[in-house]
C-alpha cells in the first residue's frame, strides 16, 4: 500500500470490502489517538497541573507507548517486505512522506519516555529505583518541565498531522487526495483522545474540561468534513465520483450511521448536557467518539483504494 507495502488484494482487481485488511485503518486510528493524547499531556504539564497526582499526563504515557507500539504493529503486518524495514532508518527523505512518519514515529518515544519520567509511578520507582534520581533533577528545573511539556505536544502534532499527509500525497486515489485530509484526521485523533481520557481520567475537573474541549472537536470536525466534500464536488469529474463513494454510494451507510451520526451528531448534545450537569456523565459518548473515529478511518481508507483516475464510473 505505502513505499514498503503492497496491497495484498488490489482493489482494482478485486473491489469487495471483506479484500482489504484491518491493519492501516488500526494503524491511522492508534496513531491519530496517541498523537491527540500527547498533545493534552504536554499541555496538562505546560500549565502545571502534574502536581495533582490524579493528573492524567502522569499516566497517559503508558497508554500511548501501548497503544502506538500496537499501530507500528500493525503496520508491520500490512507490510510485505517486512524483512526491508530496517532500510528505512538507514537514511532521511524529508521529501518522502513514509520515511518522514517513520522517524517520527520513533522519536515519539523519547518524549514519552521524558513525560514518565517527570512523575513516575510507585510500582516503577520500587523497581527501578535510579529514575528517582532523574525526576528530582527534573523537578529541581521547572522550564525543563515546561519542555518537555511543549515536547509532547508538538511531537504528537507531527504524528497527528502525518497520518493525514501519508494519504493525501497519494494523487492516485482521488478520495485521499484533498488538503483537508491531514486537518480531519488530526481533529478526529484530538476528538478521540478527549474522549478516552474523558473516559478513564480520575480527575472530575479534567473529565468535564475534556468533554468541553470534545464537543469542540466534534463541531469543528463537522465542519471539516463539509470543507472536504465542498473541496471534492467542485473539482473534476473523479473528485465528484469520489465524493459520491462517501454521499450515495457503498460507504454511505457506513460514513453517516457510524462515522457522523454515532461518532459525532449523538455524542455531542449528550456530552453537551453533561458539562451543563442536565444529565449525568456516562461512559457512553465517548465510546461513541471513538468507534466514530475508528470507522472514519476504515471508510476512507476503503473508500480511497475504491477511487481512482482509472475508472471514473465506481
Amino acid at each position: 500500500m505505502f513505499e514498503l507495502t503492497t496491497t495484498r488484494h488490489n482493489p482494482l482487481v478485486d473491489p469487495s470490502l471483506h479484500a482489504w485488511g484491518w491493519e492501516i485503518p488500526v494503524y491511522l486510528f492508534l496513531g491519530g489517538l496517541v498523537a491527540g493524547m500527547m498533545i493534552i499531556s504536554g499541555y496538562f504539564i505546560f500549565s502545571g497541573r502534574l502536581k495533582n497526582p490524579d493528573c492524567a499526563c502522569n499516566f497517559l504515557p503508558f497508554y500511548s507507548i501501548v497503544f502506538l507500539s500496537a499501530g507500528m504493529f500493525a503496520l508491520f503486518l500490512d507490510l510485505e517486505n517486512k524483512i526491508n524495514v530496517w532500510r528505512l532508518y538507514t537514511t532521511f527523505e524529508i521529501t518522502s512522506p513514509m520515511s518522514l512518519g517513520a522517524w517520527i514515529l520513533i522519536l515519539v518515544y523519547p518524549a514519552l519516555i521524558a513525560n514518565i519520567f517527570v512523575r513516575p509511578p510507585q510500582p516503577l520507582l520500587n523497581k527501578l529505583p535510579k529514575i528517582k534520581l532523574v525526576t528530582e533533577k527534573l523537578n529541581q528545573r521547572s522550564f525543563l518541565i515546561k519542555w518537555i511539556g511543549v515536547l509532547n505536544m508538538l511531537w504528537g502534532l507531527l504524528l497527528g498531522v502525518y497520518t493525514g499527509i501519508l494519504l493525501s500525497t497519494m494523487s492516485a486515489r482521488p478520495l485521499w487526495n484533498t488538503s483537508v485530509l491531514w486537518l480531519l484526521f488530526i481533529v478526529s485523533g484530538l476528538s478521540s483522545a478527549a474522549a478516552f481520557v474523558h473516559l478513564i481520567a480520575r480527575d472530575k475537573y479534567e473529565r468535564e474540561l475534556l468533554a468541553k474541549a470534545d464537543n469542540g472537536f466534534l463541531t469543528v470536525e463537522i465542519f471539516v468534513i463539509a470543507l472536504m466534500f465542498i473541496g471534492l464536488l467542485t473539482s473534476s469529474q473523479t473528485n465528484i465520483e469520489a465524493a459520491k463513494l462517501l454521499l450515495t454510494g457503498p460507504f454511505a451507510a457506513p460514513f453517516w450511521v457510524l462515522v457522523v451520526g454515532i461518532g459525532i451528531l449523538i455524542p455531542l448534545p449528550l456530552q453537551l448536557l453533561a458539562v451543563n450537569h442536565k444529565v449525568k456523565h456516562t461512559p457512553v459518548p465517548p465510546l461513541m467518539v471513538l468507534l466514530g473515529g475508528l470507522i472514519l478511518r476504515f471508510v476512507i481508507v476503503y473508500a480511497g483504494q475504491f477511487s481512482n483516475w482509472m475508472n471514473v464510473h465506481f
